[in-house]
Protein backbone atom coordinates (compact mmCIF):
# COMPACT_ATOMS: atom_id res chain seq x y z
CA UNK A 1 0.00 0.00 0.00
CA UNK A 2 1.39 3.36 -0.88
CA UNK A 3 1.40 6.06 1.81
CA UNK A 4 -0.34 9.21 0.63
CA UNK A 5 1.44 11.82 2.71
CA UNK A 6 3.02 15.01 1.69
CA UNK A 7 6.57 14.90 2.85
CA UNK A 8 6.54 18.71 3.30
CA UNK A 9 3.54 18.65 5.63
CA UNK A 10 5.20 17.56 8.91
CA UNK A 11 3.00 18.69 11.77
CA UNK A 12 5.45 17.70 14.51
CA UNK A 13 8.14 19.87 13.18
CA UNK A 14 7.18 23.03 15.30
CA UNK A 15 5.45 21.26 18.18
CA UNK A 16 7.83 22.56 20.83
CA UNK A 17 7.28 26.12 19.70
CA UNK A 18 3.54 25.73 19.83
CA UNK A 19 3.76 24.14 23.27
CA UNK A 20 5.81 27.09 24.64
CA UNK A 21 3.37 29.59 23.15
CA UNK A 22 0.37 27.75 24.63
CA UNK A 23 2.07 27.45 28.01
CA UNK A 24 2.86 31.18 28.12
CA UNK A 25 -0.74 31.97 27.16
CA UNK A 26 -2.11 29.80 29.96
CA UNK A 27 0.23 31.38 32.52
CA UNK A 28 -0.86 34.88 31.43
CA UNK A 29 -4.56 33.91 31.72
CA UNK A 30 -4.01 32.35 35.15
CA UNK A 31 -2.14 35.45 36.43
CA UNK A 32 -4.92 37.70 35.20
CA UNK A 33 -7.58 35.57 36.88
CA UNK A 34 -5.72 35.61 40.20
CA UNK A 35 -5.28 39.39 40.25
CA UNK A 36 -8.79 40.18 39.12
CA UNK A 37 -10.63 42.24 41.77
CA UNK A 38 -14.33 42.91 42.19
CA UNK A 39 -15.54 45.91 44.32
CA UNK A 40 -18.95 46.35 45.96
CA UNK A 41 -21.12 49.06 44.64
CA UNK A 42 -21.50 50.61 48.11
CA UNK A 43 -17.71 51.03 48.37
CA UNK A 44 -17.58 52.83 45.09
CA UNK A 45 -20.19 55.36 46.21
CA UNK A 46 -18.24 56.61 49.27
CA UNK A 47 -16.79 59.58 47.43
CA UNK A 48 -20.16 60.94 46.37
CA UNK A 49 -21.59 63.94 48.21
CA UNK A 50 -25.33 64.54 48.38
CA UNK A 51 -25.90 68.23 47.86
CA UNK A 52 -29.57 67.84 48.71
CA UNK A 53 -28.74 66.96 52.34
CA UNK A 54 -26.55 70.05 52.65
CA UNK A 55 -29.31 72.30 51.33
CA UNK A 56 -31.76 71.06 53.94
CA UNK A 57 -29.46 71.81 56.98
CA UNK A 58 -30.53 74.91 58.90
CA UNK A 59 -27.86 77.09 60.45
CA UNK A 60 -29.00 78.69 63.78
CA UNK A 61 -28.94 82.45 63.86
CA UNK A 62 -26.90 83.80 66.79
CA UNK A 63 -27.10 87.32 68.09
CA UNK A 64 -23.79 88.93 68.88
CA UNK A 65 -23.95 90.97 72.08
CA UNK A 66 -21.75 94.02 72.04
CA UNK A 67 -20.51 94.99 75.58
CA UNK A 68 -21.13 98.58 76.61
CA UNK A 69 -18.14 100.88 76.40
CA UNK A 70 -16.21 101.45 79.67
CA UNK A 71 -17.01 104.63 81.59
CA UNK A 72 -14.67 107.50 80.95
CA UNK A 73 -11.87 107.95 83.51
CA UNK A 74 -12.44 110.61 86.18
CA UNK A 75 -10.83 113.93 85.50
CA UNK A 76 -7.46 114.40 87.20
CA UNK A 77 -7.54 116.27 90.50
CA UNK A 78 -6.06 119.70 90.28
CA UNK A 79 -2.63 119.90 91.85
CA UNK A 80 -2.70 122.14 94.90
CA UNK A 81 0.57 123.49 96.10
CA UNK A 82 0.55 125.10 99.52
CA UNK A 83 3.34 127.46 100.33
CA UNK A 84 4.37 127.53 103.99
CA UNK A 85 6.71 130.12 105.34
CA UNK A 86 9.65 128.58 107.19
CA UNK A 87 9.90 130.83 110.22
CA UNK A 88 10.24 128.19 113.01
CA UNK A 89 13.69 127.83 114.49
CA UNK A 90 14.99 124.27 115.06
CA UNK A 91 17.49 123.58 117.81
CA UNK A 92 20.43 121.53 116.64
CA UNK A 93 21.57 118.64 118.79
CA UNK A 94 25.29 118.34 119.22
CA UNK A 95 26.59 114.79 119.71
CA UNK A 96 29.78 114.75 121.69
CA UNK A 97 32.47 112.23 120.87
CA UNK A 98 32.82 109.29 123.27
CA UNK A 99 36.40 108.50 122.30
CA UNK A 100 39.00 108.83 125.06
CA UNK A 101 42.74 108.96 125.18
CA UNK A 102 44.78 106.06 126.50
CA UNK A 103 46.12 108.19 129.37
CA UNK A 104 42.68 109.35 130.55
CA UNK A 105 41.42 107.68 133.72
CA UNK A 106 37.84 106.38 133.81
CA UNK A 107 35.96 105.92 137.05
CA UNK A 108 33.80 102.75 137.10
CA UNK A 109 30.98 102.70 139.59
CA UNK A 110 30.40 99.63 141.71
CA UNK A 111 28.01 97.17 140.09
CA UNK A 112 25.54 95.51 142.39
CA UNK A 113 24.83 91.85 141.65
CA UNK A 114 21.56 90.45 142.89
CA UNK A 115 21.89 87.24 144.83
CA UNK A 116 19.52 84.45 143.78
CA UNK A 117 17.69 82.92 146.70
CA UNK A 118 17.06 79.56 145.00
CA UNK A 119 20.66 78.76 144.06
CA UNK A 120 21.40 75.02 144.26
CA UNK A 121 24.93 73.71 144.75
CA UNK A 122 25.65 69.95 144.54
CA UNK A 123 26.65 68.26 147.80
CA UNK A 124 29.94 66.99 146.30
CA UNK A 125 31.36 70.42 145.35
CA UNK A 126 29.87 72.86 147.87
CA UNK A 127 32.37 74.96 149.82
CA UNK A 128 30.74 74.34 153.23
CA UNK A 129 28.58 71.22 153.42
CA UNK A 130 25.41 71.10 155.51
CA UNK A 131 26.20 70.01 159.05
CA UNK A 132 24.19 67.16 160.56
CA UNK A 133 23.70 67.33 164.36
CA UNK A 134 26.81 65.82 165.97
CA UNK A 135 29.09 66.38 162.93
CA UNK A 136 30.49 69.81 163.83
CA UNK A 137 34.13 68.78 164.13
CA UNK A 138 36.69 68.20 161.37
CA UNK A 139 37.17 69.57 157.88
CA UNK A 140 34.70 69.65 155.02
CA UNK A 141 35.36 66.05 153.93
CA UNK A 142 35.02 64.75 157.50
CA UNK A 143 31.68 66.53 157.95
CA UNK A 144 30.47 65.12 154.62
CA UNK A 145 31.31 61.53 155.62
CA UNK A 146 29.83 62.01 159.11
CA UNK A 147 26.59 63.30 157.64
CA UNK A 148 26.28 60.29 155.30
CA UNK A 149 26.87 57.84 158.15
CA UNK A 150 24.39 59.60 160.47
CA UNK A 151 21.62 59.66 157.86
CA UNK A 152 22.18 55.97 157.00
CA UNK A 153 21.89 54.94 160.68
CA UNK A 154 18.81 57.16 161.13
CA UNK A 155 17.04 55.47 158.20
CA UNK A 156 17.91 51.99 159.47
CA UNK A 157 16.27 52.78 162.82
CA UNK A 158 13.14 54.46 161.46
CA UNK A 159 12.40 52.44 158.30
CA UNK A 160 9.80 49.66 158.58
CA UNK A 161 11.76 46.76 157.07
CA UNK A 162 8.88 44.33 157.59
CA UNK A 163 6.85 46.22 154.99
CA UNK A 164 8.56 44.45 152.08
CA UNK A 165 7.70 41.05 153.50
CA UNK A 166 4.08 42.09 153.99
CA UNK A 167 3.95 43.13 150.32
CA UNK A 168 5.21 39.74 149.15
CA UNK A 169 8.61 41.04 148.04
CA UNK A 170 11.75 38.97 148.43
CA UNK A 171 15.48 39.31 147.92
CA UNK A 172 17.43 42.55 147.67
CA UNK A 173 15.30 45.70 147.58
CA UNK A 174 16.65 49.10 146.47
CA UNK A 175 14.99 52.45 147.07
CA UNK A 176 16.43 55.63 145.52
CA UNK A 177 15.67 58.79 147.47
CA UNK A 178 16.38 62.40 146.46
CA UNK A 179 15.76 65.41 148.69
CA UNK A 180 17.03 68.94 149.27
CA UNK A 181 18.36 70.79 152.32
CA UNK A 182 17.06 74.35 152.04
CA UNK A 183 18.69 77.63 153.18
CA UNK A 184 17.35 77.11 156.71
CA UNK A 185 18.67 73.53 157.06
CA UNK A 186 15.25 71.83 156.72
CA UNK A 187 14.49 68.89 154.43
CA UNK A 188 12.30 69.64 151.39
CA UNK A 189 11.26 68.15 148.04
CA UNK A 190 11.58 64.47 149.01
CA UNK A 191 11.12 62.03 146.11
CA UNK A 192 11.58 58.25 146.04
CA UNK A 193 11.60 55.37 143.54
CA UNK A 194 11.02 51.79 144.69
CA UNK A 195 9.62 48.44 143.44
CA UNK A 196 6.32 49.20 145.22
CA UNK A 197 4.44 52.49 145.89
CA UNK A 198 4.17 51.69 149.61
CA UNK A 199 7.97 51.42 149.86
CA UNK A 200 8.25 54.86 148.21
CA UNK A 201 5.74 56.28 150.69
CA UNK A 202 7.64 54.80 153.64
CA UNK A 203 10.96 56.23 152.37
CA UNK A 204 9.43 59.72 152.02
CA UNK A 205 8.02 59.47 155.56
CA UNK A 206 11.39 58.54 157.08
CA UNK A 207 13.38 61.25 155.28
CA UNK A 208 10.93 63.91 156.38
CA UNK A 209 11.74 62.90 159.99
CA UNK A 210 15.40 63.98 159.64
CA UNK A 211 16.42 66.64 162.18
CA UNK A 212 17.13 70.21 161.15
CA UNK A 213 20.74 70.81 160.08
CA UNK A 214 23.01 73.76 159.54
CA UNK A 215 22.53 74.85 155.92
CA UNK A 216 25.28 74.55 153.35
CA UNK A 217 27.12 77.73 152.35
CA UNK A 218 28.66 78.87 149.08
CA UNK A 219 30.77 82.07 149.18
CA UNK A 220 29.40 82.78 152.63
CA UNK A 221 25.74 82.60 151.54
CA UNK A 222 23.27 79.90 152.57
CA UNK A 223 22.20 77.87 149.52
CA UNK A 224 20.03 74.86 148.71
CA UNK A 225 21.92 71.56 148.60
CA UNK A 226 20.47 68.50 146.76
CA UNK A 227 21.20 65.13 148.36
CA UNK A 228 20.67 61.60 147.05
CA UNK A 229 20.41 58.55 149.27
CA UNK A 230 20.16 54.88 148.20
CA UNK A 231 18.32 52.63 150.67
CA UNK A 232 19.12 48.92 150.24
CA UNK A 233 17.94 46.09 152.45
CA UNK A 234 17.61 42.31 152.17
CA UNK A 235 14.23 40.68 152.68
CA UNK A 236 14.57 37.41 154.58
CA UNK A 237 12.53 34.57 153.03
Amino acid sequence: MQIKKNPDADIGRNSSLYFAIGLALMVFLAYGAINYKVYDKSDLDLDKVSMDALDEEEVPVTEQVVPPPPPPPPPPAPEVIEIVEDEEEVEETVIESTETDQEEEIDIEDIEVDEYEDVEVPFAIIENVPVFPGCDKGNNETKRQCMSDKIAKFVQRKFNTELAGDLGLSGRQRISVIFKIDRTGSVMGVRARAPHPRLEKEAVRVINLLPKMKPGRQRGKAVIVPYSLPIIFQVQD
